[in-house]
């Protein structure tokens, strides 16, 4: 079952059509903002915000707390929020609406819940119920689940719903642990097309197929080359059919903490490279983004990765950044406030303090138009219903702050 999942995933690889690559981390900083920056309230290590029909917000703070809160930042807890595996960057992740919130009220949670050893990535979902008491999460049930849970950062944990609002599509990093990436057996370094329901969805590329009954965990290993040889730690059998290859929509990614459909309805995700590389990819229909068989960068350590040039079977980035931005997220901006950046996508960068306009061509093309340095690592930023920005700055304490035109 091995080999067959194996060859269905190099037949995917052989289709690759590669896209122009563009060097962005020489980029210099804008020195005129265009927008004014207000902070409204501090967090413990906030990850990401949902906005409500209302002009409210929910934001996740790593530490495993959810919180409602208004445009002036007051702040409520959120009941029925699980449990959370917080180690390094494990933790709370994402907060999404459901694109039929008007009618059912739910709300999804990306997070590391914790495991006889380590945690995994889960993905679950809860009525949102705001009823003059405490706001809670009602009837929350895990839908997707990572396992075996082991240890490693790099958690992934971003989602972005179909157009049609049909689907749901779930990036899960590498875990520190590299060589899984490549594994049509294991989720990690994959990105997931599932149900709302946490299902394999209808017309995957692998649909239909199942990949190994028992696979093994390795720990985070110090670079690419020794992660080919790290001592299995345990072995995992599933209870029932492993539907990793089933659910898979992209593979080879490291850190994916950015997905977001464009106006055009194109896919596009954002990632983490290592030492070097942090890519913005348009994503395809099974598709093999490279790691960590290449990168446009190199180990932490110094030990070095070929070149993407050296794999034109795998899908390259459209731009990448070399030294790195370290990004936070992505978002396509469609409101009035700016009206120049309606269809522009915002980045947000954690060790480069900034944020990054690009700009889309409509055919597979994008370019890095401008950068502001704000002086914070910028975890999250997002558009609230009247076109403002919101952002998050990644610290403890961390801030939300107002954007604004100037």
């Amino acid at each position: 079952m091995m080999k067959l999942a194996s060859g269905v995933f190099l037949a995917a690889l052989l289709t690759s059509a590669a896209h122009a690559q563009t060097n962005a981390g020489e980029q210099k900083s804008d020195p005129n903002l265009p927008f004014t920056v207000t902070k409204v309230a501090s967090f413990d290590l906030p990850w990401r915000i949902a906005f409500l029909p209302d002009g409210r917000m929910l934001v996740t703070e790593k530490v495993g707390r959810v919180d409602l809160v208004t445009p002036q930042g007051a702040k409520t807890e959120i009941g029925g929020v699980p449990p959370s595996y917080v180690e390094g960057q494990d933790g709370m992740l994402g907060v999404f609406l459901s694109p039929h919130y008007a009618i059912d009220h739910n709300v999804y949670l990306t997070y590391v819940a914790p495991g006889d050893y380590g945690g995994g990535v889960a993905l679950g979902r809860g009525r949102l119920v705001l009823d003059g008491k405490q706001p809670r999460l009602d009837g929350f049930q895990v839908l997707w689940r990572q396992m075996p849970t082991g240890k490693g950062g790099q958690p992934g944990g971003q989602i972005a719903f179909s157009p049609d609002g049909k689907y749901l599509f779930l990036t899960l990093g590498d875990r520190q642990r590299f060589t899984p990436a490549q594994d049509p057996n294991q989720p990690v370094g994959k990105i997931l097309r599932l149900t709302l329901d946490g299902k394999p969805a209808p017309g995957n590329p692998w649909a239909g197929k199942v990949g190994a009954r028992t696979i093994p965990l390795i720990d985070p290993a110090a670079d690419t080359e020794k992660a080919k040889a790290a001592p299995v730690v345990s072995t995992y059998t599933f209870p029932g059919p492993n539907l990793t290859p089933a659910e898979t929509w992209t593979t080879g990614h490291r850190t994916p903490y950015g997905l977001a459909f464009a106006p055009d309805g194109q896919l596009w995700e954002l990632e983490h490279g290592p030492r070097g590389g942090d890519r913005l990819n348009l994503i395809e229909r099974g598709k093999n983004y490279g790691w960590p068989l290449v990168s446009y960068g190199i180990n932490y350590d110094g030990v070095p990765i070929p070149s993407p040039d050296t794999r034109p079977d795998l899908a390259k980035a459209v731009i990448y950044w070399t030294p790195v931005i370290a990004p936070g997220n992505l978002m396509f901006y469609k409101g009035n406030l700016f009206p120049h950046w309606n269809g522009s996508a915002l980045l947000s960068g954690l060790v480069s303090e900034a944020i990054v306009r690009v700009t889309f061509d409509g055919k597979g093309g994008a370019t890095a138009v401008q950068r502001w340095s704000i002086g914070k690592r910028v975890r999250d930023i997002e558009e609230a219903p009247d076109g403002s920005l919101w952002m998050l700055q990644d610290a403890d304490p961390g801030g939300l702050f107002h954007l604004t035109p100037k």
